[in-house]
């Protein structure tokens, strides 16, 4: 479930710097501007429509594309608008992983908001930029300013040598 959180604790050799107790924590996520305007693909195992709520949940090996970003995680529901077709949330669950272009990000579940062009990181959140490891409980991401809130307590390694 967590392969790269495994991987960069056997390979990450730079000091860890706790920051204390701090609110939230800035950083830059991805180098591509105005996903959100493009099109969702997404591939899995299984698909279950409701069109009562206007949801479908697909689930298992779930995989959602949507310019540079990938998406990863067992089960995605996706939140349709009422009064059309149009996609306005996905919301991912039992363990995420979200790439967009060089940076990567891993939780426990995931709620895009299409329409704010935002990701909500919740849960054991871990961010990695190159050789830069940062961790917190929660993480909110700005998908069209290429920017990235990180709360609760944060945690982070920043690599020194080039």
């Amino acid at each position: 479930m967590f392969k790269l959180r495994h991987f960069l604790i056997c390979t990450t050799l730079a000091i860890v710097l706790p920051l204390g107790p701090v609110s939230a924590q800035g950083l830059a996520f991805g180098n591509s501007r105005a996903t959100s305007d493009q099109p969702v693909q997404v591939e899995a195992d299984s698909l279950s429509v409701n069109q009562k709520d206007g949801t479908a949940t697909f689930t298992g090996n779930v995989q959602i594309s949507q310019g540079e970003m990938l998406l990863n995680a067992p089960r995605v529901l996706v939140v349709y608008a009422e009064d059309s077709q149009k996609i306005t949330r996905l919301q991912a669950s039992g363990g995420v992983t979200l790439v967009n272009g060089p940076d990567a990000a891993e939780a426990q579940s995931a709620d895009y908001n299409i329409d704010a062009g935002t990701v909500l990181l919740t849960g054991q959140v871990l961010v990695t930029q190159g050789q830069n490891v940062m961790s917190g409980d929660k993480v909110t991401i700005n998908l069209d300013q290429g920017t990235a809130q990180v709360g609760g307590r944060v945690r982070t390694t920043l690599e020194t040598k080039e």
